[in-house]
């Protein structure tokens, strides 16, 4: 069973996130850090401790907008030590979910916390740690958002859920587990693979360009070929196109010009 550390400044955010925690059968015990200070000492406290110490500390639930030190600087000093615990970051913004993935954070939990999907990132932290399944039956995990109608995709920001019309997505960009669509408006950041998007959108005009960028074929403005690179620009963005999709895509485009 896991042992965890949840760090929030806001006192009733890390009060509800360590009720839920605490709901999980899955967690032995789940303490609390006002700020990154504090948790910094109790994580020390757990790596001197060693993993079967009274004090070790499996995975830390870490918001990233702090006073002083933020989540992510947490993150990166505890990527110096040679067995940190694992993170999960907890946050109301969707924009560090890049920087949270390069720092190996196993999830990237949107606020207001949700039990089901709080029981999802528990999921997998213990699958990595290897903790033994527990004879009560664990929150149902929550499922990964559906595509919605053939017109629309549900995208989910702080509790509020909007829905972004397929025809308006320019490209996607893959970020780790995630997705970011990108609209003339802007973008939105959803928890959908790539390779999913890529699956269902291809009968929508949507191509592989490169293992990061998926694009709709429609607003690709301009193909260029620079020196044995091959870049697309779809509005104010130019993309780069990998070897292995240049030939293809540039048949497609070919194609869809004849027609």
């Amino acid at each position: 069973m896991l042992r965890v550390l949840a760090v929030d400044d806001e006192e009733p955010a890390l009060a509800e996130l360590l009720y839920l925690l605490r709901r999980d059968p899955r967690v032995r015990t789940a303490e609390g850090a006002g700020d990154a200070t504090e948790a910094l000492r109790r994580i020390g406290r757990a790596l001197d401790a060693g993993p079967d110490g009274d004090d070790a500390v499996d995975v830390v639930f870490l918001d990233i907008h702090m006073a002083g030190l933020t989540g992510l600087d947490v993150a990166r000093l505890l990527a110096g030590f040679a067995r940190p615990p694992l993170i999960v970051f907890v946050t109301a913004h969707e924009g560090f979910a890049v920087q949270a993935f390069d720092l190996k954070a196993v999830d990237y939990v949107l606020k207001p916390v949700r039990e089901e999907r709080l029981a999802e990132a528990v999921r997998r932290v213990g699958e990595l740690v290897g903790a033994p399944a527990v004879p009560t039956a664990p929150a149902a995990p929550a499922p990964p958002p559906a595509l919605g109608t053939a017109e629309q995709i549900p995208v989910e920001l702080g509790g509020v859920t909007r829905f972004v019309a397929v025809g308006d997505i320019a490209y996607v960009e893959a970020q780790g587990d995630y997705a970011r669509l990108h609209t003339d408006d802007g973008s939105h950041l959803v928890r959908i693979p790539l390779s999913t998007l890529e699956e269902r959108w291809g009968p929508r005009g949507f191509v592989r360009i490169h293992r990061s960028h998926l694009v709709a074929l429609a607003r690709i403005d301009e193909l260029r070929l620079d020196g044995g690179a091959t870049t697309v620009r779809v509005g104010r963005a130019e993309l780069a196109v990998s070897r292995r999709h240049a030939r293809e895509l540039r048949d497609l485009l070919m194609r869809r010009s004849r027609n």
